[in-house]
């Protein structure tokens, strides 16, 4: 198989046929391209292996499920990520995986007798956000108008797209979502988190936020450490009162958070409690590299 090797270099798997991603071919009708039906996740690759692979697959498991599409081998999936990378070397890199409910005429109703399709691609992974780390990022706040199934990881993300393009024109790099009461919930492909007083609140799992897997393991990593910590959802009343604020995702890890909509968060620079939760979580990915090292000399990948 003759693959490009100009970067970013990237490969597709559909339904377990291997391809370049330049070359992937998606069915007109498939109803994740008509209707948005369908469902998908993001993880991030390290040393080769899938970092967090159970509670994204777990994740995407209850996707599935809660939109019902069925007949999907969760475990041949994830054996088809692992060609894929392996097919491209790849070490650091990400992995899109989508299911939709499959290819039928157009109807809104579900098809009878069609089978999911199983779309994913692993791409080299550059890391963007090593000054954001360091400097601090801008959000924009914007009113959450999103669907009322924010815990279902869907492909509908209009909503996510027209705030990310006002942040972008803003001169920010994220959105702060709130909503008609003033209640904040998460940002726009990020998990949220905001220190007042020295506690650490992130708002609670629910259908008004997606349960990010990297939002799940800091916590685990925040109660480690001793930081006081609730899941309690922030009020937009309170920004004044927030000392710091970073948000959490695969892609970006910990990014700390210096102004919302040009006003400073804090003293406007990323904080202590910032800092020492960013190190817990790069700590544990450095642990888990070496174990993941091991397993991949072990296998001879």
């Amino acid at each position: 198989m003759a693959v490009s090797q100009q970067p970013p270099y990237a490969l597709a798997n559909i339904n377990g046929e291997i391809t370049p991603l330049s070359e992937a071919k998606i069915p007109a009708l498939d109803r994740g391209f008509l209707f948005g039906d369908a469902v998908y996740e993001v993880m991030w690759v390290h040393q080769g292996r899938m970092w967090l692979e159970e509670e994204h697959f777990v994740r995407l498991e209850r996707s599935l499920n809660l939109i019902r599409i069925k007949g999907v081998n969760l475990e041949t999936l994830a054996g088809r990520v692992y060609e894929t990378i392996t097919a491209g070397k790849f070490k650091n890199a990400i992995v899109y995986i989508q299911i939709t409910r499959g290819a039928a005429p157009r109807s809104h109703a579900f098809p009878k007798d069609v089978k999911p399709f199983e779309f994913l691609f692993v791409q080299e992974f550059n890391d963007p956000y090593a000054e954001m780390r360091e400097k601090g990022i801008h959000l924009l706040s914007r009113p959450d108008i999103r669907w009322d199934h924010c815990d279902i990881k869907s492909t509908n993300l209009l909503a996510n797209v027209l705030a990310i393009q006002d942040s972008k024109e803003a001169g920010c790099q994220e959105v702060l979502f709130y909503l008609k009461d003033g209640t904040i919930t998460e940002s726009a492909h990020s998990s949220l988190f905001g220190v007042i007083d020295g506690i650490l609140y992130t708002s609670p799992c629910s259908d008004l936020i997606l349960p990010g897997i990297t939002r799940d393991h800091l916590l685990k990593l925040i109660a480690k450490a001793g930081i006081p910590a609730r899941e309690k959802s922030l009020q937009m009343e309170q920004l004044g009162q927030i000392s710091e604020l970073f948000i959490s995702g695969t892609t970006s890890g910990v990014l700390p958070v210096i102004a919302v909509d040009k006003k400073p968060i804090g003293e406007g620079k990323p904080g202590p409690i910032t800092r020492i939760v960013e190190k817990a979580y790069w700590d544990s990915v450095k642990i888990w590299g070496q174990s993941a090292k091991h397993k991949q000399d072990g296998l001879g990948i």
